[in-house]
């Protein structure tokens, strides 16, 4: 005969933990809750021979039950613990970016299970108290520190985007308190080899702009995308029609953030004809 007893406060863990015991599909089960002073137990004797079954059962159960009720306390933990300068409005945004991370990475999510598992049973093995709080909080190391790992990638994630939102918002700013140079920018994209041309179609030349002097832009690297938006800034066209001969990329996405109205996207005149026919040869 196997038994432990597993021990906990919360009252919803209780509820599915007796839920999930009644439709075990094993025989020969018995199990009862009981109120003492400082927990509630569920106790529970398996009188059957297939211990290593029953044991992994209950292993499967109480995984699926600490990632149920304790992954999101967990997350908040380390958000207070170790970003508490960030107010409730952006501790919100980081804690999504982390459940959307966790629930859109199916290989993690698997291991991370199948080490909880192995610790829970390897655990049931030997020992007949389960205590549900303790066993979290100093048994799943490995659960704790993917959970920490998670917490911090999502607050670069976080800061990464305030800045480029920032980034985006001062450009906006320097355009609108600019006038218009320019009546009309010709765009033609590829993320390679983009090409500016005038209202006439002529060939705007933006290699030769001077760069060291431009404060609004990256200063780690120059790619050709730097030095078209540097050209941008300093035509500020009153429109800027976006010749797309491949699909739309970040760059594209934040022209249309920078210069919003400004911009018109074309993929069928008779440019992106002749540019896309180039393209492919």
């Amino acid at each position: 005969m196997k038994s432990f007893c597993i021990k906990t406060n919360n009252t919803n863990i209780l509820g599915y933990l007796e839920t999930q015991f009644i439709t075990m599909p094993l025989s020969d089960i018995y199990f009862s809750t009981n109120k003492f002073k400082l927990f509630s137990n569920i106790i529970i004797h398996y009188k059957g021979k297939n211990t290593s079954e029953f044991i992994n059962l209950c292993s499967k159960i109480l995984t699926t039950c600490i990632i149920t009720f304790y992954e999101d306390s967990i997350i908040n933990r380390i958000i207070n613990s170790n970003y508490f300068y960030f107010d409730n409005f952006e501790k919100n945004i980081i804690k999504k970016t982390c459940i959307e991370t966790i629930n859109s990475d199916y290989l993690a999510n698997t291991e991370i299970k199948e080490e909880i598992w192995f610790t829970i049973s390897k655990f049931l093995n030997y020992s007949r108290n389960f205590v549900l709080d303790g066993f979290v909080n100093f048994r799943i190391f490995q659960y704790n520190k993917y959970l920490d790992t998670i917490v911090d990638l999502s607050v670069n994630k976080y800061i990464i985007d305030r800045e480029y939102t920032d980034f985006i918002n001062l450009l906006k700013a320097y355009i609108d308190s600019k006038t218009e140079t320019i009546d009309m920018v010709h765009l033609i994209y590829t993320s390679n080899s983009p090409i500016l041309l005038d209202g006439n179609r002529d060939l705007i030349n933006f290699s030769t702009n001077n760069i060291i002097n431009t404060p609004y832009l990256s200063d780690i690297t120059f790619s050709a995308c730097d030095f078209v938006l540097n050209t941008l800034l300093g035509l500020l066209p009153r429109k800027i029609i976006v010749h797309l001969i491949n699909e739309e990329d970040d760059f594209i996405n934040s022209l249309k953030l920078i210069f919003s109205s400004r911009i018109t996207i074309c993929k069928e005149c008779d440019i992106c004809s002749t540019y896309s026919l180039l393209n492919k040869i």
